[in-house]
């Protein structure tokens, strides 16, 4: 599948932010993003935004797994509104994300496979990721983390995302507490601005990332709306809704919204 080009992504990026970013750029600084996230399930459009808009996303599965959220499991659009694709975990309090086992006992690959074909087989772009997914349901996983990492590098690819991947466990230790773990993962890539998402702006203190000469993006991200089977328009779907209806389109589609940025922490507030 091909997109746009890496060149024009920056450009889109640029001309988004441009009281911010390109106002950096203008006066002589270099500019790198960093971008962190624990790994998904089939995640969603604004995912992989957060992925296309960095110049270095790294995988957070080092840290403690949430029962019953984004982990193991994500939505996709049917004739009866949406359902549930969820992957069954053996979790035990407090194991961390790339500890957490899948349970293989259950038939969780060939319910998925049921509902994908049931909902997507007469999507106009099905070949796109019928191969993704008999790769996905032939293979045995063991952990949680090992298959989202998966399944998010392909879809990313798929997509035309170019944007190098890291898992953070892989990297080094990293400190315990939440914001210096960010600002360390941060400076490993030697970077100077770290996009967080939105819900980032509760929780995160600013002030250590100003102290150690980083910049917060807050990413908020439109959702597009977008042809879908079976009647009015779902969001926050799984991105793979996406690359059924609209394949080598898709990319484009994603990045249409404009997504805005909002600088915080110092200095220029982004549009």
């Amino acid at each position: 599948m091909t997109g746009t080009s890496r060149n024009d992504k920056k450009e889109n990026y640029d001309t988004v932010s441009k009281a911010g970013i390109q106002n950096f750029k203008g006066h002589g600084f270099r500019i790198v993003i960093v971008s962190v996230h624990q790994p998904q399930y089939l995640p969603w459009l604004g995912y992989f935004d957060k992925i296309d808009k960095a110049d270095v996303f790294v995988f957070l599965d080092n840290v403690q797994f949430k029962k019953n959220e984004w982990q193991n499991r994500n939505k996709i659009k049917t004739a009866n509104g949406w359902q549930w694709l969820t992957v069954p975990v053996l979790y035990k309090f407090p194991q961390l994300i790339n500890e957490v086992e899948i349970n293989n006992k259950e038939r969780w690959q060939h319910r998925q496979r049921q509902a994908i074909v049931s909902n997507y087989k007469k999507s106009s772009c099905w070949t796109t990721l019928s191969g993704f997914f008999e790769d996905i349901f032939a293979t045995q996983w063991e952990t949680i983390s090992q298959l989202n990492i998966h399944v998010v590098r392909k879809l990313a690819a798929l997509l035309g995302i170019e944007t190098p991947v890291y898992v953070a466990s892989e990297l080094g230790q990293f400190p315990d507490d939440p914001d210096e773990r960010l600002i360390s993962i941060t400076k490993h890539f030697k970077a100077d601005t770290y996009l967080a998402g939105s819900g980032g702006k509760d929780y995160m203190n600013l002030e250590k990332y100003d102290n150690n000469g980083i910049r917060v993006v807050f990413q908020e991200y439109t959702h597009p709306v977008y042809h879908q089977l079976f009647g009015g328009f779902e969001t926050f779907m799984s991105v793979i809704d996406l690359i059924f209806n609209h394949g080598n389109m898709s990319l484009n589609i994603l990045r249409s919204s404009v997504p805005r940025h909002s600088r915080v922490n110092g200095n220029p507030e982004m549009p």
